[in-house]
């Protein structure tokens, strides 16, 4: 009898280690993203000062899309490669949004306040937007050339060079 316990264990066991080990040694962030070379979902979301933004109001310009969070350790070290970017970039035309992803607008207030910011910071009730875009995790980031099409995403922390480098191709 404990022999057909065990061999049962083992036929159940077995395949599903195999099934779950399969992904380790594998980068999340080499994973590609089926909306590259495809136009950028749409969305029309509020700041958190309340004012309405869409993304068709950025069309015809660059729009780098960045899904964050406070309470995210890799945003808060993407921050200042984001408020660099904007510095730079911005007034060449490049529109920069945040979109706030499962947190509370106060924190987001309260850390952009400390911190900076040089784009709006929008909310996504319902986490739509980040539905729509196949956000699995924070931080994300979407490049959206001047005709609305997403040329590259990035999960995790984007880099100086990944940002600069993307952003020239853009302009």
């Amino acid at each position: 009898m404990n022999w057909r316990v065990l061999t049962v264990g083992a036929v159940v066991t077995v395949p599903l280690i195999a099934l779950l080990s399969a992904g380790f040694g594998r980068d999340p962030k080499l994973i590609s993203n089926e909306l590259e070379g495809r136009k950028a979902p749409t969305f029309s979301l509020t700041t958190l000062d309340g004012d309405p933004f869409s993304l068709e109001s950025a069309r015809g310009m660059p729009v780098v899309v960045n899904f964050w969070s406070t309470w995210c350790q890799p945003c808060k070290i993407e921050h200042p490669v984001l408020m660099g970017a904007a510095e730079s970039y911005g007034p060449a035309g490049v529109q920069f949004v945040a979109v706030l992803y499962q947190d509370d607008a106060s924190k987001a207030r309260a850390f952009l306040n400390r911190s900076g910011s040089h784009w709006p910071t929008l909310e996504d009730p319902g986490g739509k937007t980040a539905i729509a875009y196949g956000v699995a995790g924070v931080p994300e980031t979407f490049f959206i050339d001047k005709t609305g099409t997403i040329i590259r995403k990035v999960a995790g922390p984007v880099s100086q060079e990944v940002m600069v480098t993307t952003l020239e191709q853009m302009l």
